[in-house]
This record gives C-alpha cells, structure tokens and sequence, in this order.
C-alpha cells in the first residue's frame, strides 16, 4: 500500500510539473519567425522543427531575398532566418534593406558557407547572428531566441575564422587597437573586447566586477562613440581591429 501511495504521490508530482511548465510556456513572450532559403526541403525542414519549439512561431516562408523582406513587411516577424546563396536577391542584399526598412527585425544567418568573405559582408549589412547548417536544431533554436532578445550569435566554427582573420593583421588600421574611435574609454575598449570574445552583459558584469547596468552604460557609449549598430556590428569591430586575440 505504502508503495502505491508513493507511486501516487509521483504522478500528481509529474503532474504539477507539467503544469508548471505549462504555464512558463505561456508566459514566455512568442518569438515569430519567417524561415528563408531557396530549398523547399531545407526551407519546410526549419519551418516545422522551429514551430515545435514552445515560444516560437513561424509566421511565414521565403524562397529569395525579396520575398524575406516582403514577409517582414507583412508579418512583422521579431527574426528572419536567412540564407545567403539565394536567386533574385541574395541573403546579404536582402539583410541590408531589412536593416534599413525594418531595423526592429533581427536577421540571423544560417548558411552553408563560413567563408571570411561572406561572414564580414553578412554581418556589415546588419546580420545579428550567424550559423552555419552543421548547427542543430537546439543551436538554431537558442540563436532565433537570442537574437530577439537583442544578442549576438556566431557559430564556433565562423568566429574561429573571424578570430583567424584578425591575427593575420593588415594595414596599419587593422592591428590591435590602432584605427579604433578616438574617444573610447580604456573601459570601453575593455567591454567591446569582452563583447567580441562573445560574453554577454552578465557575462561582462561578473569579469569586470560591476553590475550590468554600468556594462550597459558602457555599450550605450561605445556604440554611441564608434558608430556601431548592434552587438553584431561590435563583434566585427574588435574582431577586424584586432581585439579579440586567437586561442592559445
């Protein structure tokens, strides 16, 4: 008897559980999204594992460029997952007119390409994360969601690129900290380069010792100072001026 009232109290257990979870799942804000990729496979692939993830909704489909800004348009998604190599308009041109058409919309790349070339250029159009289709479906996921929170998203496999690009150097305005914005704080400089090792604002809090509200401060000011657009835009920044140095 002893056993069968344990076993009871086990599944009304579970049962609350669920419940619970149930009812953070509603108050979890619904991310919409509009999947882009010129491949019906891969393009309904990502759209139904996507629509399975408690707290994501995708709102539309695109098979080019145009079309992704056109659903921005008429969905107002919070994130577009783009590819790049797409007929008509590609990823990046298409990126780059979401960016001043619909800068409230977080694009997030998600490609089989993790050239230097491609990378720089889909993040200088505005591009908040980048992935490559290695990812899984919880990173793309977790990018969709972090992307519209604000963050930044790379895939280990493009900031190792990034980080390589750095360390070859250049010209002159490419080595570390030279060409940087003029009226940027040592602190500033400290927290843009924290920002391109990829650490978030609680992240740069526990480092440095302070609490996010002064790391958010010191964004505001450097973004404000060096032109930048959003945390995307910075990681380039320390990345291309030679901030972030390479592992070991």
């Amino acid at each position: 008897m002893s056993d069968e009232r344990q076993r009871h109290g086990e599944r009304q257990a579970a049962v609350r559980d669920e419940q619970q979870a149930a009812v953070r799942d509603e108050r979890q804000p619904v991310v919409r999204v509009v999947v882009a990729d010129d491949q019906t496979a891969v393009r309904e692939a990502l759209a139904t594992v996507l629509d399975l993830q408690p707290g994501v909704e995708v709102v539309a489909t695109a098979k080019d460029g145009g079309e992704a800004v056109r659903a921005a348009e008429e969905h107002a998604p919070d994130v577009i997952l783009m590819d790049l190599n797409m007929p008509r308009m590609d990823g990046v041109e298409a990126t780059r007119l979401l960016a001043e058409r619909f800068p409230q919309v977080a694009v997030v790349v998600l490609t089989t390409f993790a050239d230097e070339e491609y990378i720089l250029a889909a993040l200088g159009a505005g591009a908040r994360g980048y992935l490559t289709k290695e990812s899984g479906r919880q990173d793309i996921t977790r990018a969709v969601r972090a992307a519209a929170a604000g963050q930044s998203v790379l895939d280990p496999a493009v900031r190792d690129r990034l980080v390589a690009a750095a360390a070859r150097g250049g010209t002159p305005a490419e080595r570390p900290g030279t060409g940087l914005a003029p009226d940027l704080t040592p602190r500033e400089v400290e927290v843009l380069t924290l920002i391109g090792e990829g650490l978030t604002n609680r992240g740069i809090a526990e480092r440095l010792v302070v609490s996010e509200a002064t790391v958010k401060t010191h964004i505001n000011n450097l973004f404000s100072k060096a032109h930048l657009r959003d945390r995307a835009h910075a990681v380039k920044y320390a990345f291309i001026h030679g901030l972030v140095k390479t592992p070991g």
